[in-house]
């Protein structure tokens, strides 16, 4: 899944990046048995990850509305000890929220040791949404890229593994679940009207997040472009990332605090 992966300092023009890329699979049944193993496999890796209580891991989700956030979560944890996961959704800031720099509301949910946290949404749509509905002046959004940058080699160096996934889908697939959300009454509480007017301003979405992905793709937080018009790559490429980032992070039951030798339960 490398070829996913964002170089830092790359200049990333997402119209060169396929949508419905399945590359890296032979076909759907093969990547689904490959996703099943995958699925095994973090349990196991997050239960050591838990029990080690040594090292902590934040992952983040972004995407345009449908991209698939919400079933990458579901899919690629599916099993998982809710003990050691949890997820944060970052919605419209709060007054208190806003009364606080932008990143005070994010670093609050940042991960403990032996804990993954996903962002649903994250501290990215603070030069996202915020560039492209023009809710602060270009001078503030501009120098964000910089202090994002610095937030995470913070948490890098203090011990976080961080994964950020921009799931990429296309403008026709967006319209295709959009459709299937109107068309399904049990999927109407998923619909929501607005996504029709932030679908018209996806040039300006789309240049939002090359702008995001060239400047804060870097050698501790690199992003990961993933193919996602269809859920089973989508699913695919993100178990494998994070599988992989684990494995390299030894990871050990921890030894007991005392010699259990001899132990007898009566």
């Amino acid at each position: 899944m490398h070829q996913y992966k964002v170089a830092p300092g790359s200049a990333i023009k997402l119209a060169e990046w396929d949508p419905s890329d399945t590359d890296a699979a032979e076909d759907k049944s093969e990547g689904k048995d490959r996703f099943a193993q995958l699925n095994q496999r973090l349990e196991t890796l997050q239960e050591t990850l838990y029990a080690q209580a040594k090292h902590k891991v934040l992952i983040i989700l972004q995407a345009m509305d449908t991209g698939g956030k919400d079933g990458a979560i579901r899919h690629v944890f599916n099993g998982v000890n809710p003990q050691g996961v949890k997820v944060i959704s970052f919605k419209t800031p709060t007054p208190i929220e806003l009364a606080h720099d932008y990143l005070w509301r994010v670093h609050q949910h940042t991960p403990a040791n032996g804990e993954i946290v996903i962002f649903n949404r994250s501290h990215y749509e603070d030069v996202l949404i915020v560039r492209v509905h023009d809710l602060v002046p270009r001078s503030v959004w501009e120098r964000r890229y910089d202090h994002i940058n610095a937030f995470e080699k913070m948490l890098v160096e203090e011990g976080t593994t961080i994964l950020k996934f921009f799931l990429h889908i296309s403008p026709k697939e967006q319209k295709k679940r959009l459709q299937a959300r109107l068309d399904d009454p049990s999927k109407h509480w998923k619909f929501n009207v607005a996504d029709l007017g932030e679908r018209k301003r996806w040039p300006d979405y789309i240049a939002a997040y090359e702008a995001v992905l060239s400047r804060t793709s870097t050698e501790w937080a690199p992003w990961t472009i993933v193919p996602a018009d269809k859920k089973w790559y989508r699913n695919l490429v993100v178990s494998t990332v994070i599988v992989e980032a684990l494995e390299g992070l030894d990871l050990q039951y921890p030894e007991p605090a005392q010699d259990l030798d001899g132990i007898v339960i009566e």
